[in-house]
C-alpha cells in the first residue's frame, strides 16, 4: 500500500480573482497541495497570515498588486516567516522585476504561463530544496563546452565574484562595465564565464545560484 504524501499548505496572492480560484482548482488537483490563504493584495496577505490556523509552507505572490506590490510583502513576510517559502508569480520576465523579487526574499520565480506539469514540479521542489532554478534543468550545449574549455574548473576568480555582486543588483551591464572600469566585451566574458560555471542560462539564474551557493547576501 502506497503511502499518502505530505499535504503541503499554500498561499495565495493575486489581484485578479478569476486566476486566483483558477489556480486553486489547479492545485488542489496535484493531489497533496492544499491553499488555505488566499488574498487580492499584499496587506490583505500580511493581514490574514496570523490569522490563519493552517500556516502555508509556500506562498505564491503576484508582482504587481495594489495596496501593497509584491516585493513588499515579500520583504515583510520573509522578516516575520521565515520558514514559509515565498515565490513571486508573475508575466513580467525581465531582469529588473526578478531580481527585486529575489531581493525581497524569494527562492523562486515562476510566470504565470507556466504548464502545470512544470509548476507541480517546481512546488515540489520548493517544498524539499527550498528553491526552483529552471535554468538548472536545460543547460545547453554551447555553456557545457564553455565549462569544459575552463583550465580552473568551476573556480570563480576574484574578478567574477565582484561582477557576481553587481549583476545581481538592478544595474545594467553597461553600468556594471563603468562602476568596474572595463569594457563591456569584459563584462560579456565575466558574464559567459559565470554562466558556464554556475551551469545557468540567464541572469536571473545566475542570481538564484549564486545565493543558493552563498557567493553572495542580498
Amino acid at each position: 500500500m502506497k503511502t499518502p504524501k505530505p499535504m503541503i499548505h499554500i498561499g495565495l496572492a493575486d489581484d485578479h480573482q478569476l486566476f486566483l480560484k483558477s489556480l486553486t482548482l489547479m492545485l488542489h488537483s496535484f493531489g497533496n497541495y492544499m491553499v488555505v490563504l488566499e488574498a487580492l493584495n499584499g496587506k490583505e496577505l500580511c493581514e490574514k497570515i496570523p490569522l490563519t490556523q493552517l500556516k502555508p509552507d509556500i506562498i505564491l505572490i503576484d508582482v504587481n498588486m495594489p495596496v501593497m506590490d509584491g516585493a513588499a510583502a515579500t520583504k515583510q513576510i520573509a522578516a516575520l516567516y521565515p520558514n514559509i517559502k515565498l515565490v513571486a508569480l508573475s508575466m513580467n520576465n525581465d531582469d529588473h522585476t526578478i531580481i527585486n523579487m529575489l531581493r525581497a526574499g524569494c527562492c523562486a520565480y515562476l510566470l504565470k504561463d507556466t504548464h502545470p506539469d512544470e509548476l507541480e514540479k517546481a512546488l515540489h521542489e520548493i517544498h524539499t530544496k527550498g528553491y526552483y532554478n529552471a535554468d538548472a534543468a536545460n543547460i545547453n550545449f554551447r555553456r557545457l563546452l564553455f565549462a569544459e574549455q575552463q583550465q580552473d574548473g568551476h573556480r570563480i576568480t576574484e574578478k567574477e565574484l565582484g561582477f557576481l555582486k553587481y549583476a545581481c543588483t538592478d544595474m545594467t551591464y553597461k553600468q556594471i562595465a563603468h562602476v568596474m572600469k572595463l569594457s563591456e566585451r569584459t563584462i560579456d566574458g565575466y558574464r559567459e564565464s559565470l554562466f558556464g560555471k554556475l551551469q545557468v542560462q540567464s541572469r536571473v539564474g545566475l542570481a538564484m545560484e549564486a545565493l543558493r551557493r552563498g557567493l553572495i547576501k542580498l
